[in-house]
Formats: structure tokens, sequence, C-alpha cells
């Protein structure tokens, strides 16, 4: 597999690229760039447009949609992994604070992303949408630093193919996306080997798969509330390309990884 789509790394974003970058760092609230906006930056206008158009829902009522998600979303029960667990494999108190630092992170910026993206596919592409509300308040962003992204040819060849089987739960159709979540998590090898020994029965039961379904409908029910509130400005150019990359962003990685991180971070003490 190959590492993932093309993409404007952070180190090496420039000019309006880079102030958007950072923008997007200080309404999210997070240290990092997730890689749907960094894809985007490689179409021209495409990342100005879609950042434009769903900023002022980041500062409105998507956080609000977001959390409502977090709390509906039908995880299912299963035994998460004991302290003792971890120690065994290495993973002491300060490491899982680091680990759950990766966790929040990618908690909370992928509820976001999945309604606020699918607001702009509601609001491009119409399409009837089950009747939802938000989430009486939101929490705040996490706001810990994560530490830098490591490049997959950059990991050892055994953590690199643990990162692709995991890659493939819960999706249902052949992963074309590498989650960036995992790649964050391979600094500590140990837990992710746990989390696909955690995994491996919800995904043959294809329980992992109903997780991303109805994480799928439930984004998009969301966005369709937010799609009234969006007022974009002429699209560029590259708005069939850009809409393309959103809507395979939306269906797969993040509706998948929303719901996936959250069963994670839940059997994961802190």
């Amino acid at each position: 597999m190959a590492e993932s789509v093309p993409s404007v790394l952070e180190s090496e974003a420039r000019g309006d690229i880079a102030d958007i970058y950072a923008d997007i760092r200080n309404v999210l609230g997070t240290s990092v760039v997730n890689l749907i906006w960094r894809h985007l930056a490689t179409m021209p206008g495409a990342l100005p447009w879609t950042w434009s158009a769903v900023r002022p829902l980041y500062l409105g009522d998507a956080p609000l949609h977001a959390e409502a998600i977090r709390q509906t979303i039908a995880l299912p029960d299963w035994p998460g992994l004991s302290t003792d667990t971890l120690l065994a494999v290495g993973v002491d108190d300060s490491e899982r604070a680091r680990i759950h630092d990766v966790l929040d992170s990618y908690h909370h910026t992928n509820a976001l992303a999945l309604v606020v993206l699918s607001a702009l596919l509601a609001h491009c592409e119409p399409r009837p949408a089950d009747a939802v509300r938000p989430a009486g308040a939101a929490p705040r962003p996490p706001g810990a630093k994560i530490p830098e992204l490591p490049p997959m040819e950059a990991l050892d060849p055994e953590v690199a193919a643990l990162i692709e089987e995991l890659n493939g739960f819960g999706e249902d159709t052949e992963s074309q996306l590498i989650a960036s979540m995992y790649r964050h998590l391979a600094y500590w090898p140990g837990y992710l080997a746990l989390v696909r020994t955690m995994l491996v029965p919800l995904q043959r039961e294809g329980r992992l798969n109903a997780l991303t379904l109805s994480t799928r409908a439930l984004g998009h029910a969301h966005g369709a509330v937010l799609a009234s509130h969006l007022k974009p400005a002429a699209p560029p150019d590259t708005l069939h390309r850009a809409l393309a990359s959103c809507r395979l962003f939306v269906e797969h990685p993040i509706a998948r990884m929303t719901g996936l991180c959250a069963l994670i971070r839940r059997a994961t003490p802190r």
C-alpha cells in the first residue's frame, strides 16, 4: 500500500497554505493539520475555498453536532485493556498519557471533520437525511501537542504491516488511505499490537463495518442540518476533485476512524 494520497506536509507549507494551516490549528485547537486539509492543499484553489466555506461552521454549531455524534455513536460492548497489560508491553503511566493525547486529538478533530465536510457535501449534493439534534454543550479542544507524524517508510517493516492490517478494519471497500492516527500510535508498537488483538474478533464478526456504516449515517444527518448555514464563495476549477476527495475521506477514513478512535480510546485506561 502506498503511504497515502498526495499531501503538502506542514513542514513544507509556505505562503497562503502555511497561513491556512496555522488558522486550522488555531480554530480547531489542535497541534496538527489532518490529512484531508493537507491533501486539498495539492489542488489549486481547493484548500482556500473549502476552508473558507466550512470555517464558520467550526466557530458556530459544528462542535455541538460533533459532540452529538460522540455521545450517540453505537460502540460495540467490548472489554478494554488493563494497565497491567499495557505495562507488560512497556507502556507506563507517562506513555499512556501520551497515547491518550493522540487519541483525544483525533477523537476531537475526526467528529468535527465528519460533520463539516458532510455539510459541504450536503450543500453541493443534497439528499434525504434523518432528523437529528445537536448536543447541548461541547467540550473544549484537548490542546495537548502530539508527536510528529512518522512517515511509513521510516517504520520497521513489521510495524508498517501492522498499521496496514489495522487500516483495513471497519472498511467496507478496499482501503485507499492510511489513517494518520495509527501512524501516530506507531511510537508504541506494543500498544498497537494489543489494539489489533482486541479488534480482530470485532472485525471478524462484522461489527466494525457496522460501526463505520452507522457513523457515516450520523455524519450525513448532522451535516445535512449544518448545510443550510454554508455560503461558499465561487468555487475553484478543482471543485469536482475537491468534492470527490471530501466524499472519499468522509465516507471512509473519517467515518471509520471516528468510530474506531472512540472505541480504542474507551478501551484504553487513563
